[in-house]
Parts: structure tokens; sequence; C-alpha cells
């Protein structure tokens, strides 16, 4: 689609909040569309780009800084680009938001409780609520809470499908998508997402 307008979804919320899960589907469906669309995730940037930074707030705003450099260059020439880093900090999130210009900012709700116990499979919250890891984003170090995000999803109340919808119907209201109703349904929106980015693309960059 030579005339596609690109802009930017960028997701925001603590880690095991389902910024990675809804990422990819909304990836999925922009592909069902035919957009050109490419996702960047804060540790693969890290892998990449940013190799050697730590985690203090002003390595971490450097990595966001990263994302929304790239995710400008991507936007400016057409390619939808979904980002989905926890990027903790407002100041940085404007900041990119003013860069890149065409941005929507998802929010995605969770609480630190709810996913310390059920969505935190590696045990990190459990260690950084007991003081076993310090500078831990939610518990120690702060999330800044967007004031004013284009969407905001709970997914304490929403299936991940259910939060889907409402990023599609936001996006449709906004005007970057034409018709806010989900193109993949059922099971194809949680298999073969990868499989399906390489062969859009040629390559992946995945959240973990």
């Amino acid at each position: 689609m030579s005339d596609q307008q690109g802009f930017t979804v960028w997701f925001t919320g603590l880690s095991g909040s389902g910024k990675s899960t809804i990422a990819e589907m909304l990836y999925h469906e922009f592909v069902a569309r035919g957009l050109k669309t490419e996702i960047l995730d804060g540790d693969e940037v890290r892998k990449n780009l940013s190799k050697g930074l730590g985690f203090s707030k002003e390595d971490r705003d450097t990595n966001i800084l990263r994302i929304g450099f790239v995710a400008n260059l991507l936007t400016r020439n057409g390619v939808v680009t979904i980002c989905c880093p926890i990027s903790p900090y407002k100041e940085t999130r404007d900041a990119c938001r003013e860069l890149i210009g065409e941005f929507v900012e998802v929010y995605v709700h969770a609480t630190v409780d709810e996913i310390a116990a059920h969505r935190d499979p590696k045990g990190l919250y459990k260690k950084a609520l007991a003081g076993e890891i310090t500078g831990f984003t939610g518990v120690d170090d702060p999330y800044e809470v967007p004031e004013d995000p284009e969407v905001t999803v709970d997914t304490l109340s929403q299936t991940p499908e259910e939060s889907l919808r409402h990023v599609l119907t936001r996006l449709a209201e906004l005007g970057r998508i034409d018709d806010a109703t989900p193109l993949v349904e059922g099971d194809r929106l949680h298999s073969g997402m990868t499989d399906l980015r390489v062969a859009a693309t040629g390559h992946v960059v995945k959240e973990h």
C-alpha cells in the first residue's frame, strides 16, 4: 500500500500487564489489513541498539528515546509501528510523542498485586517485593501512569480479545484505521504470529 500513512501505537504499562499479548494481536490485525507494520520492544532494542545500558533512570530514558527515534523513522516512512516497552516515565513518553507526532498512547492497566499473584512465572515481582531485587518498576522504582492516553485497557477486567477490540475501536474513532471490526478471530490471534510476521516483513522484532 504505497500511500499508507504511518503512525505509532505506543503501549505502556507494568511488566506483566499484557502489553506484549495485545501488541502481538494488534500486529496480526494490521497485517491482515495489508498494512506495513513493525513491532519495537524495549528488551530487543536493548540487545540490538542499547547493549551495555543499565537500569538507572538515565539509562532507561536512553533506551526509550532510542525506541522513539526508530519509531519516528518508521512512521515517517509510512510504516505502522507498534512499541511495547514499559516506558515508566511520563517525561520520556511525552518526548517520544513530540518527536513522532503521529502517536497513539495505549495504557495497559494491571496492578502489582494481580501481576505478582497470577502473572509472575519467573518470580521477579516476588523477589522485588521481598527486597531481593532493587530498582524494579512498580515496586521500588516508580511507574508514572499516563494522565491522558488515547486508549486505556484494563487487563484485570477484560480478556485480551476485549482489549484488542477496544484498541481497534479507538483507532477507528481517531481515523487511524477504517474499520474497528476484527478481521482475525479465535485461536489465530494466539498462534502463528511470528511466522506471519516473518512472511510479511522478512524479519522479526518481538517482545518477551
